[in-house]
This record gives structure tokens, sequence and C-alpha cells, in this order.
């Protein structure tokens, strides 16, 4: 039986790189491993205001997804050397109200993604901080940047077999992770 991982990817654009890892992760996933994308780019910037007995649809419907999953693998680009506020905005939906979080205990990864050479290590960095605090224990290996990732995919938006055995090795290393928990 496969574990529902949810993914949640942190560039809202349609076409996104970050989204075409995502689809290449999903495709390329071992059997044990279910791979949904779970949308954030509805999400309500979190306001504790709105979040009452009626919270906004979207709110509901993220807390759901990310409760209903066994695991979670962030795909981000980098921002300013940090990760998109919609990621932040995910975690902090996520953890409210207070002391019903969502991500609690749930297997977590991050791969940044880049057109640039540095792969985005210090979103990947950054990101690392909340999910500690959110209680998600993360896979240390193998660290996963992405870099110069415009040239991994041709016209077709076909990925190259390099990049495609980056991403086996990543996604592979979390199917053993999250199966130890």
């Amino acid at each position: 039986m496969s574990k529902s991982i949810a993914v949640v990817v942190g560039s809202l654009r349609k076409d996104s790189y970050n989204r075409k890892v995502a689809k290449v992760l999903q495709q390329i996933a071992p059997a044990s491993l279910k791979l949904n994308i779970v949308e954030i780019g509805d999400l309500p910037l979190y306001n504790e205001d709105i979040d009452g007995a009626n919270p906004p649809a979207a709110y509901t419907r993220f807390r759901q997804e990310i409760a209903a999953s066994a695991g979670v693998i962030f795909v981000t680009p980098e921002y300013n050397r940090s990760y998109p506020a919609a990621i932040k905005n995910a975690l902090d939906v996520g953890s409210r109200p207070y002391g019903k979080s969502v991500w609690a205990k749930k297997p977590a990864a991050i791969i940044s993604v880049s057109p640039g050479a540095i792969g985005g290590f210090g979103a990947n960095h950054h990101l690392r901080q909340p999910l500690v605090f959110l209680d998600m224990p993360i896979l240390q290996q193998p660290e996963a940047y992405f870099g110069n990732v415009a040239q991994a995919f041709d016209e077709q938006g076909q990925i190259n077999e390099k990049s495609k055995q980056f991403l086996g090795s990543f996604i592979n290393a979390y199917a053993d992770w999250a199966a130890k928990f």
C-alpha cells in the first residue's frame, strides 16, 4: 500500500520549474509513495480573525489534505535568500489553531529549485528552521539543491537523464526515510 505524500510547491506560477520538478517526482516515485500536489496559492494570508468557527474554505481544504498525508515534500524556489511567502503562509495556516497543527510528526524533505548555480541553498536551509519547530523530522541526506534547472528541461518540457537520476536518488532516499515513520 502506498503512503500518500503531500507535495507543497512554493512557486505559484503555473509553468514554474518547481512545479515541473514536482511532477517529475510524482512520475518517478517508488510504488511505496503516492505524491499529491497540495495547492497553496488560494490560501488567504493567515489571520486569526477569519480563522474562527467558519474558517475560509481554502484553510479547511488545505488542512484536511495535509492531515490526510503521511509526509510532506517541499519543492521551493529561492526568493531573496529565503523561501517564498506562500510557503510561510501555508506553514502558518497548517499550524493553527494552536494545538491542532497538521504538520507534527510528518516526515519532511526539501528540494530547492533554482535557475542559478547555487540551487536555492538559502531557501533550503531557511525552510528547515520552521519545520524543526513544527516537529517535522527532516530528511538530512541527500541534501537536494537543484541548480541550473532551466538546462535540465528541453523545449518539450522533458527532463534530461542526469537530472532524472538526481531526482530519483532524492525521492528514493525520501521513501526510505518516510518508511521509518
